[in-house]
């Protein structure tokens, strides 16, 4: 089986099983879970340490006390708070609304602000946003502001980043062991440093901004244990799309979703914030990966400020826990209009498609344009049969794509190989069409066209048009997409 439900160390489960069809090409077993039996008073003698998951060990720490349990509604210490060009001037307000016009933050250290959203448009509105948090900035003197003025020209602003999760990481601002809270869903990208990272509201963001700490509860954890050495046709976009079809877009709901197993461990950083960076599409409150050498490594250099790593204990309490063969998956599409609607990439080689779109937090990466360039290399020289948009998260990932040598092209960078292949010249970061946008956003989907796209989501509307149907797909699925006009499996190419 690819995968299966099994206990977690600490739940009773029954010995029976019931068959669960949630794929027509594979059957499932899900373990049934017994009744929680009452648990016994701690003795009067002291207090009973009780196991923690890593989630609860960092809500814990966070809120100065020595154990919390799932449901626990706590005072939360935040260590980095982040706003964007969409949510921060809402923030700001709320908070001069609720603190005073005259407040100053609770530290102009721990907020990071990173315009990223919609940034290289005329849209009168959308560039108000970015003068507002410059004024902001200005205003509290916030250290970490990633600022943009020139629009006709990205690389003339040193200050700016790009993509606020990608720039976060980039920039130093994860580290394992702590909260981080951010106004934008996919926050818990950050996840796979083992910090815990969620995304809250503008009025949550408000609070934090004055006060630096907030009221959260506590949520249960599932784990998902992912073992077996990874096909050089797979990528970490596939794992994530097979849990939440496994799962649906509700299976993960106020949950806090950990990541093991040999797979996992064998994955770059980058890989693994692809692997967090979608929780939130399950329902999740957070994602979550044990720090390790790979952590360790991407982090030097990045920051000085002193963290500390935790880790599940071996008895910590799981709601419940899955086991991925990764040796038997094959490359995935969730088809429109959800993320859930997982399908086999090679059961839909008869969609035609009109564009591929390679970007966005979740495939934006260096890793992913990486990726995409090995796809066209394999391909022997084929051109692109649909127009193929791409978008670096970051001014480092463009740098990166222009620069590096692609393994095995003989010193060609990604940005050559994507000329040779008829692609789009790579565009300035930022978000993107990934949600759309103003009218005038490049590669936004303004027809009812069908995309192949790297992106997180594809509701009716996410990308443009809201008859549009968007495929979501790995930078591998994606780049062999283009090269044949339909939805293709990579392997066509890589193997």
């Amino acid at each position: 089986m690819a995968s299966s439900l099994v206990p977690s160390p600490s739940t009773s489960f029954f010995h029976t099983t019931k068959r669960c069809h949630k794929h027509a090409s594979r059957k499932i077993y899900c373990s049934v879970a017994a009744p929680q039996q009452t648990q016994r008073t701690p003795s009067t003698t002291g207090s009973v340490k009780t196991a923690m998951t890593m989630t609860e060990k960092i809500m814990a720490r966070a809120s100065e006390k020595q154990q919390v349990r799932p449901g626990d509604n706590i005072w939360t210490n935040v260590d980095i708070l982040m706003t964007h060009d969409v949510c921060g001037p809402g923030s700001i307000g709320i908070f001069k609304k609720e603190f005073g016009e005259d407040a100053k933050v609770w530290d102009r250290e721990k907020v990071v602000i990173i315009p990223d959203h919609y940034i290289f448009t005329s849209d009168e509105r959308a560039n108000r946003n970015v003068d507002i948090l410059r004024d902001f900035c200005n205003e509290q003197d916030i250290k970490y502001f990633y600022d943009i003025k020139d629009l006709s020209n990205f690389k003339a602003n040193p200050d700016y980043k790009g993509v606020c999760h990608i720039a976060l990481a980039q920039e130093g601002h994860c580290r394992p062991g702590e909260v981080l809270l951010g106004t934008d869903s996919h926050t818990c990208t950050a996840g796979a440093f083992g910090q815990f990272a969620t995304g809250i509201g503008n009025t949550d963001a408000g609070f934090v901004l004055g006060a630096g700490k907030l009221l959260l509860k506590v949520p249960p954890t599932l784990r998902f244990v992912m073992d077996g050495e990874m096909p050089d046709y797979l990528l970490a976009k596939d794992l994530i799309l097979q849990i939440i079809g496994e799962i649906t877009v509700a299976g993960a709901t106020y949950k806090s979703m950990e990541f093991v197993g040999s797979t996992v461990e064998s994955l770059n950083m980058e890989e693994r914030m692809t692997l967090c960076n979608m929780v939130v599409e399950a329902g999740g409150k957070n994602g979550v990966i044990p720090p390790d050498s790979v952590t360790y490594k991407y982090l030097e250099g990045k920051t000085s400020v002193p963290y500390e790593s935790v880790y599940s204990d071996q008895q910590a309490r799981f709601l419940s826990g899955y086991r991925f063969d990764v040796t038997k998956l094959e490359p995935l599409v969730a088809k429109p209009h959800s993320p859930d609607n997982r399908a086999l990439a090679r059961e839909c080689k008869d969609v035609k498609i009109n564009r591929v779109y390679i970007g966005s937090c979740t495939g934006g990466k260096t890793e992913d344009f990486m990726a995409a360039a090995k796809v066209f290399l394999a391909s022997g020289g084929k051109k692109v049969k649909v127009p193929t948009f791409l978008v670096p998260a970051t001014q480092k990932v463009w740098m990166d794509v222009y620069s590096l040598p692609v393994p095995g092209s003989g010193g060609k960078t990604c940005s050559q190989i994507f000329e040779e292949a008829g692609c789009d010249t790579p565009a300035s970061p930022s978000c993107g069409a990934c949600l759309g946008g103003p009218k005038d956003t490049y590669a936004r989907m303004n027809e009812p066209q069908v995309c192949v796209s790297t992106t997180n989501r594809n509701f009716p509307g996410r990308m443009g048009h809201r008859e549009g149907e968007i495929y979501l797909a790995s930078p591998y699925t994606a780049a062999a997409s283009a090269l044949t006009g339909y939805v293709t499996d990579p392997r066509e190419f890589l193997q």
